[in-house]
């Protein structure tokens, strides 16, 4: 029987059971167990979609001691034998799972987007040369196999995971040593509102270039949010955490505006299970159109002042 591990990120429940998806694509063919390992608080529902749930309860072992947190995870694979550990790419899941490789001495395959079978074997899909290609790497007869995985691009239906009786075990590191890492002072950040989590995109791309700012009154009429192609964060006209595509972000909204947006297979990667997309685009043939539900042929800026004013009508009539 073979086991994933899944590592729960406690800032992003989301991305971690994403995670779910991975290892189902991964272990198709076969029965595989599901593990769950967390430090610190975890989430509510988690009783009925994962075989085993391991917490981690120690105060020695701080949510930041990333040494210690491999010491511990390093001490449940002696115990376990996972063939497969998945980490989410987060912030904190970027720390960890470089070192964890290390210690396992065995490769990882950072940023996945996307799991083919290739012969029979696994063959997991990556961003590679900035952004440029893809990459498909198979790991060979590694065990664990390691990978970290790019927010937002699987997908976790809770209604559809099978039920199961989660076993949940409280786990006694015995492997942690006496942290050199120091707290000296926090600081609140302040909150920031994230694309992946808006039900309304408006995008921009290099026909918009110049007049980016101009968008944001449209998302604003319509309770969305702004976002870029790489051409305009290049330009320095949006900020990096605005792009969407394979060297951006993976989002998956109801509605999704591009505005002068080429759509380039860069850019189309970063969008999944979009649910409608209308283009406004002086090239009809723009590769993103042939995605869309509307395209309109135009310009792109005069087509974004023409529906606000349209929007703002109607809401006072």
């Amino acid at each position: 029987m073979n086991r994933t591990l899944i590592y729960f990120d406690k800032n992003q429940f989301q991305s971690s059971y994403e995670l779910i998806d991975v290892s189902n694509q991964i272990f198709r063919k076969e029965k595989h167990e599901l593990y769950a390992v967390s430090f610190g608080s975890k989430p509510s529902d988690n009783q009925n979609v994962f075989d085993v749930w391991i917490q981690l309860e120690d105060s020695r072992v701080a949510e930041y001691d990333v040494l210690n947190i491999v010491n511990c995870i390093e001490e449940m694979h002696r115990r376990y034998s996972f063939d497969c550990i998945l980490i989410p790419a987060t912030f904190w899941g970027r720390m960890l799972a470089p070192r964890l490789a290390m210690r396992f001495k065995v490769g990882l395959v950072a940023d996945v987007t996307g799991i083919e079978i290739w012969n029979d074997t696994v063959m997991m899909v990556r961003p590679a040369f900035d952004g440029k290609i893809f990459a498909g790497i198979v790991s060979e007869n590694a065990k664990p196999l390691m990978a970290s995985i790019r927010p937002g691009v699987f997908q976790y239906d809770h209604a559809r995971t099978i039920s199961k009786s989660t076993k949940e075990i409280v786990w006694k590191p015995q492997n942690v040593r006496e942290s050199k890492i120091r707290l000296i002072t926090t600081s609140e950040k302040p909150s920031s509102k994230d694309i992946r989590d808006s039900q309304v995109l408006v995008g921009g791309g290099g026909g918009v270039r110049g007049y980016f700012s101009e968008l944001q009154p449209l998302a604003d009429a319509m309770n969305g949010m702004v976002a870029a192609t790489r051409k305009i964060v290049d330009s320095g006209e949006a900020t990096r955490d605005m792009q969407i595509g394979q060297s951006g972000k993976t989002v998956s909204p109801r509605l999704y505006i591009a505005l002068g947006i080429y759509g380039s297979l860069q850019h189309i990667e970063g969008l999944k299970r979009v649910d409608y997309i209308i283009s406004v685009n002086e090239n009809r043939f723009a590769p993103i159109c042939s995605l869309s539900e509307i395209v309109v042929q135009g310009d792109a800026v005069d087509f974004v002042k023409k529906l606000v004013m349209r929007i703002h009508a109607g809401k006072n009539g």
